[in-house]
Order: C-alpha cells, then structure tokens, then sequence
C-alpha cells in the first residue's frame, strides 16, 4: 500500500495553468475522491500521480520517495480508464493477464493471480467470454480485474463508470466500494458526480479552477462546506443560496434581512466575524431542511413546479425575490403549481456566506 503526498504541485500548459499550489497527503489504505465540475484539474492531477505528465512545480511523494523522473511502470500503480480498452480477440482471461504476460509472469502465477482476480470481482463464469459478449458492467469489471492482477499499492480510477447506464453506476459504485474495503489498497478515484464521491469516499478533495477547495469527509463536506461553492456543489439538490443583507449586528449574532423579506433572520457567529450592517451577504438552506409546518423562520413562496420523485416531491419556488428555492417534501399530497406556501426552516440549519463567498 502506498501513502501519497503532494506538496506545493503545479502544472502549466503554456501560459495555461491547469494546477496550482495543490498540498494534499492521501492516506495508506485510504479511498480518496477527487471531485469537481469539467476543466477543474482533477483527471490532470490524476495523471501527474500515475506519471503521464510532470508536474512543472512541486513534488510527489509514494511512501517518501520522490517520482520525480520515475516512469509509470516503475511507480507501482494500476490504472483505470473511463474507457475499457480491451483486446476484442482476447478472452477476458487473456485480457486481464495480458500485462502479466508481457512483464514474464509464469503462465501458472499468471493464472492463479487471474483466478483470484475473477473470484473477487465474481466473473469466474466469464473469463473464456470475449468483451463483444459481455455487457457494460461486466466489461468494466474485466477492466478493474486487469488491474488489479498487477497486485498494486495504489489504484488510480478516472471516471470508470460514466460509460454505464443509471442502475449499473449504482451497481458498480458498491463494488467498487466492497473491493477496497476487501484489498484495503489506497485508491484515488476521478469524477465529476458528486453523488458517486459522497457515496464512495473516505475523504473528498473538492477541485475548482486548479485548486483544492476543500479536503474533508463526506460528512464534514455536506455540514461545514468552507466556501459557497463546496456548499454548492456537494449535495443533490444542491443547496439553496438566498441573497440578503446585515441589519443588526452583534459580537457573536447578526440579524440577516433576506431580499423582500421583512423578519430577521438572526443567526449565531463567530466573534470577530467582521459582518457591517448593510454588508450583501448569502443564506444557505438546504432543500430536506425545509418543512411546510413546525417552528423556524417563515417564508411565503409561490409553488412554479413540481417534481415527483418517488416517496416525496421536490417542490420550485422560481420567482422569490430573494432567489430560487428547492424544497424537498416528504408529505402527500403536495401543494400544486401556483399555490403559494409557508415554509419553514431552522436557523440552525442555515449557512451564512460573506461577499467573498466564505462561510462564516
């Protein structure tokens, strides 16, 4: 198994800069995500791990000892594509010990390593099948399966089941997830779905334009986001964001006046916060933190769409003029388009972000 550390890495394409000032450590053993929208970094960060590129600044370390110059074949990682890649004249037994062969691995410890592979991936059924006669999710095991013959300290995988349809991803995302905690081998894991990095993780790395956001658990991620965009981006429905200004404050308190509304809104702070009254501030509310009835601030909001997602309704307050709303309702039946509604919601459970989008 390997211990990753990444200090101070950059990379730059011209005068393009993909990364910038990356300081990461990804633990022995540990299931790491990196997660973030297209062009963030992620799947460049992931091939300066794997040594398909060099970093232009910065070092990378596996177990203290520094890649720099050394070749992807020599790093001790496997690597999983998004794309299969397999030999379509091959069985899958031939393809997952292909590498095996070509490193001089004895055809009886090339089997047996093969055998075991299938065992744990459960597709010992299918290793004298061609990739034409298995479907997506078995193809994408045969994949895995070569990989994971080579016997490495480390996993790469960049976005490996978004060739797959809704139900197999779910599928495979537990598999996935039942192989790591069975091989215990450190894993850094590519995606631009957060729900995949939420439901596979130990720890996030949350990438936005070559730097890391926020590192955390998928816990402390969906909690403590750090800055409005993490509190965006992790969570689905993503997390409502209200405009609104500072009318009152205190040393630990202010009073928060959402646009078109005319109640406080008093939320708790840290002292020394630096808030001024008149200061444009956002309120962060999530859609499941808001209920129809029961305590908490009060909002009025017209019903603009309904969707019926099976045990519950998310409801769209699109014309508030404090911005859009997601409310996820648990109840039946659900108020109709056009209706206007009280909702509720806990101060507790509010996010106050300052005009620098940082959480205070």
């Amino acid at each position: 198994m390997s211990q990753v550390e990444l200090t101070g890495v950059a990379k730059r394409f011209g005068a393009y800069e993909a990364l910038r000032g990356i300081d990461l450590t990804i633990a022995d053993g540990e299931f790491m995500v990196f997660v973030g929208p297209s062009g963030c970094g992620k799947s460049t960060l992931l091939r300066l791990i794997c040594g398909l590129e060099p970093p232009t600044e910065g070092t990378i370390r596996f177990d203290g000892r520094d890649m720099r110059g050394v070749p992807p074949a020599d790093r001790g990682l496997a690597m999983v594509f998004q794309s299969y890649a397999l030999y379509p004249h091959m069985s899958v037994a031939d393809n997952m010990g292909f590498a095996l062969r070509m490193s001089g691995v004895s055809t009886a410890d090339r089997a047996a390593r093969v055998a075991k592979a299938a065992e744990i991936l459960q597709i010992t059924p299918l290793l004298a099948r061609r990739p034409k006669e298995l479907s997506g999710g078995q193809r994408q095991r045969v994949a895995i399966g070569r990989a994971i013959v080579r016997e490495p300290s480390l996993f790469l995988f960049d976005e490996p089941l978004s060739n797959l349809d809704a139900e197999l991803r779910v599928d495979m995302r537990y598999e996935l997830a039942e192989l790591h905690r069975r091989l215990g081998t450190t894993m850094i894991y590519v995606t631009h779905d957060q729900v995949e990095a939420m439901t596979m993780a130990d720890r996030i790395a949350v990438l936005r334009d070559g730097r890391v956001e926020q590192v955390g658990t998928p816990a402390e991620l969906y909690e403590r986001p750090l800055n409005r965009f993490v509190a965006g981006f992790i969570g689905s429905p993503r997390m409502n964001m209200l405009a609104a200004t500072v009318a009152e404050v205190e040393s630990c308190a202010v009073g928060i006046r959402l646009t078109g509304v005319d109640e406080l809104l008093r939320m708790n702070v840290a002292d020394g916060h630096g808030l001024g009254i008149g200061d444009a501030v956002e309120i962060g509310i999530r859609p499941e933190h808001i209920d129809l009835s029961g305590d908490g601030f009060r909002l009025p909001v017209r019903v603009s769409f309904c969707e019926y997602v099976g045990g519950g309704s998310l409801l769209h307050a699109n014309d508030h003029s404090a911005g859009r709303l997601v409310i996820r309702h648990a109840g039946a039946p659900a108020p109709v388009v056009g209706e206007t509604i009280d909702i509720r919601f806990p101060e507790s459970a509010c996010h106050l972000f300052s005009a620098a989008e940082i959480r205070l």
